[in-house]
């Protein structure tokens, strides 16, 4: 790509024609194979989250969390109380379908239409979402439909501490950006910001492969990945697998 200048030589980025802000994501359903991402209810999804979250008994789903662990079922339950009424973040509950049951929450954040930037966070996954095809899938939804609203930018931050996060964002196709210091102070403690994202030029083939990770032929009779999603990222287009279709 040419490097553009302005009149007075200055290296200036892209031009953008046509560029209008994308619109905010709604409170709509999102389905997909293993996954269901449902608007956050209080009603329908804290005691079925509040089971999930408790088969991690010491709390440890909690250690990178601004909130949590809880004590209770009613502690959690006053503190999701506030959470379907926000816009940003503007949360959702992640439902397994096998299970018919709510094993996860996140939320988008930051959500910056002007800038066609969003944000993707507050994950807190059950011990029964963690390491599972509904967790893979989840995150596939909510970028899927942040790109095909128009958004240009697709953030994911975590504790850089975070180990788990760190190689959960990349495995996902999340690009590291660097570390903010000293960016947060929660918990008491201070936190490191290591920032991700994904841009739109680089949605088309991550969209491919995730497409053929979540395909059932990429999954024995037991439920075993064929090929990880971290190989179907590194592979070129070939037949079956166009990219950007």
């Amino acid at each position: 790509m040419v490097q553009r200048v302005n009149s007075f030589g200055q290296p200036i980025g892209p031009e953008l024609p046509g560029w209008l802000p994308p619109p905010r994501p709604s409170r709509r359903v999102l389905e997909g194979r293993f996954c269901r991402i449902e608007p956050l209810d209080v009603e329908c999804h804290a005691r079925q989250l509040h089971d999930a979250n408790s088969l991690d008994p010491d709390g440890r789903m909690w250690t990178y969390l601004f909130s949590g662990p809880f004590t209770s079922f009613d502690e959690y339950r006053a503190w999701l109380e506030p959470r379907p009424a926000s816009e940003d973040p503007l949360f959702f509950a992640f439902v397994d379908k096998a299970r018919a049951q709510a094993v996860g929450t996140g939320a988008y954040l930051r959500i910056d239409p002007a800038n066609g930037v969003i944000e993707v966070g507050h994950l807190a996954f059950s011990p029964l979402m963690q390491r599972t095809p509904v967790a893979t899938e989840a995150m596939y939804l909510m970028m899927k439909q942040a790109f095909e609203l128009g958004y240009r930018r697709y953030e994911w931050k975590c504790d850089s501490l975070n180990a788990g996060s760190r190689r959960a964002a990349e495995r996902l196709g999340f690009t590291f950006e660097g570390i903010f210091r000293q960016a947060i102070v929660y918990k008491g403690r201070n936190r490191d910001t290591a920032w991700f994202s994904i841009i739109d030029q680089e949605w088309p083939a991550l969209d491919a492969a995730f497409r053929a990770w979540l395909d059932p032929d990429n999954f024995d009779a037991g439920g075993r990945q064929r090929q990880s999603l971290a190989a179907l990222r590194t592979q070129p287009p070939g037949p079956g697998r166009t990219r950007g279709a």
